[in-house]
């Protein structure tokens, strides 16, 4: 039987969902809980796994690449790398900390209010911490290989210019960000509760999807503390001039992402002004 709600039961009952209140700007309270740094921890770790797992693959395909023009992975089997390993880590955290991984995933959420401004700003630097830790480890165990093949930073590809390189990475973001809000809204989960939907599984594959496509540019960013963590630890000219790109293109693809979401999706402006209406000052 299905378990899909029609409009006029929903009526009578009232929304088959809930939405949870919007979080502080400033939750100061969040400092004297355990469960805080916890999600930290949790964010750096997993942070660090990723940009580990990532990079050694990028590293370890050019190296066999080199040897031989048909050995190592391929773009494919990166892609797969970078989708798989955010699928698990997700999967992982997601309990703990929201499982984001990703400074462009925190700030969609923080302007869509899921989380405080303390709780965003803390995540983004252990995730930058925690990535430029995953690097470094990759640089210790393939040293010679790591200097000599580019160290996995992120650069605009040859024949490509800043301007498409910066598009790439807006489009790249909002097409994860957006995957992110739909895989965890709450209203979807209650109107597809017949289908289950592990939330994981979607956002990791639009990071697979996203370096298909993007990989040729820019070595596919869509996550500053991935190409943070990378030019810190590689500190190359070329990849620290093309860096803002990646901070830049993430993060207005985050915002263009969660106000579409918020505002078109969910209609929040239209229910803000509803609620002003029946509301009036």
């Amino acid at each position: 039987m299905s378990k899909e709600v029609t409009e006029a039961e929903a009526a009578h009952h009232g929304k088959d969902y809930h939405d949870p209140p919007p979080a502080p700007l400033l939750d100061v309270g969040e400092l004297k809980l355990w469960s805080f740094y916890r999600a930290l921890i949790a964010e750096f770790i997993a942070t660090l796994l990723f940009l580990y797992v990532t990079i050694a693959t990028v590293i370890g395909h050019k190296k066999q690449n080199a040897a031989d023009a048909c050995s190592g992975v391929g773009l494919l089997g990166i892609a797969w790398a970078f989708g798989g390993m955010i699928f698990i880590l997700v999967y992982c955290t997601a309990g703990i900390s929201g499982g984001h991984i990703n400074p462009a995933v925190t700030f969609g959420l923080f302007l869509a209010r899921k989380v405080s401004l303390i709780r965003a700003l803390a995540y983004m630097v252990f995730q930058c911490l925690g990535a430029i830790c995953g690097v470094g480890l990759v640089k210790a165990f393939m040293k010679n290989p790591y200097n000599r093949l580019g160290g996995g930073a992120n650069e605009v590809a040859a024949g490509y210019s800043n301007g498409t390189a910066l598009g790439a990475e807006i489009i790249g973001t909002f097409v994860l960000v957006y995957t992110v809000f739909s895989a965890t809204d709450p209203k979807r989960s209650a109107r597809d509760s017949h289908v289950p939907v592990l939330a994981p599984l979607p956002i990791g594959f639009a990071v697979f999807m996203v370096h298909l496509a993007t990989i040729p540019i820019t070595g596919t960013g869509i996550n500053p503390a991935r190409s943070f963590g990378a030019a810190v630890i590689y500190n190359n000219d070329k990849a620290w001039d093309d860096h803002w790109i990646f901070w830049v293109g993430p993060l207005i693809g985050a915002l263009a992402a969660a106000a579409y979401h918020q505002y078109i999706l969910r209609a929040a402006a239209i229910k803000a002004l509803g609620s002003f209406r029946s509301n009036p000052p």
